[in-house]
């Protein structure tokens, strides 16, 4: 579990910063370039693959946790379950499953239409900027429900990553007081940029923040 997790971490790492281009206000070609990068090469695209693993296998762990602990109350997700212990690192399943929600919103808006665009090939992409623009700009009802998953489940992740940041180190053994604390800090700042940022996104299309 803290090894998937910590795969999917620097996955956001990379996916926030090439994301946070929309904000050069350019039109999307910085972004665009980006992604075309990121479909027109062959080693992202196989990191692709291991990322839909990694990303199956955190959820089927998550929840095989989830049922290990229910059946046995003395063991606990990579914390001992006391009392004083933040409601969120005793609700990573509740928020799994809020996450998992939105990615299935995420990725049949631009994942699986591009990806259905380039076939086998590689580079022929659709321009996701402008897809973006579109799928956010709207102000109908199917519109704000949209930007609503996104930014509820952007707080999701907050959440899940306020915990799971330590949690994942201390799988690895890193556990005395003095790191826990340092990755403790860590990880609520790295939730709060990294979830703020892609919740902005949306907002910032649909109130016209960026050209």
């Amino acid at each position: 579990m803290g090894f998937t997790g910590i795969f999917l971490i620097l996955f956001l790492i990379v996916h926030v910063s090439l994301n946070a281009c929309i904000w050069a206000n350019d039109g999307g070609e910085m972004f665009n370039k980006g992604a075309h990068f990121m479909g027109a090469n062959l080693v992202p695209r196989i990191l692709e693959v291991g990322l839909f693993i990694g990303l199956i296998l955190h959820i089927i762990q998550g929840y095989m946790l989830t049922l290990q602990n229910k059946k046995a109350r003395g063991i606990g997700y990579a914390v001992n379950y006391k009392e004083g212990s933040k409601w969120y690192s005793r609700s990573m399943a509740i928020l799994g499953t809020l996450i998992l929600i939105f990615l299935v919103s995420h990725l049949s808006h631009f994942w699986l239409p591009n990806r259905s665009q380039q076939g086998l090939s590689l580079g022929n992409e659709i321009d996701l900027y402008d897809r973006m623009r579109t799928t956010f700009s709207g102000h109908d009802i199917a519109t704000i429900l949209t930007i609503l998953i996104y930014v509820l489940g952007c707080g999701a992740l907050g959440f899940h990553l306020a915990h799971g940041f330590q949690s994942a180190f201390k799988t690895f053994g890193i556990n005395n007081k003095r790191y826990h604390q340092m990755l403790s800090g860590i990880g609520f700042v790295f939730s709060i940029i990294v979830c703020t940022a892609f919740a902005m996104m949306p907002l910032s299309f649909h109130f016209g923040w960026i050209n």
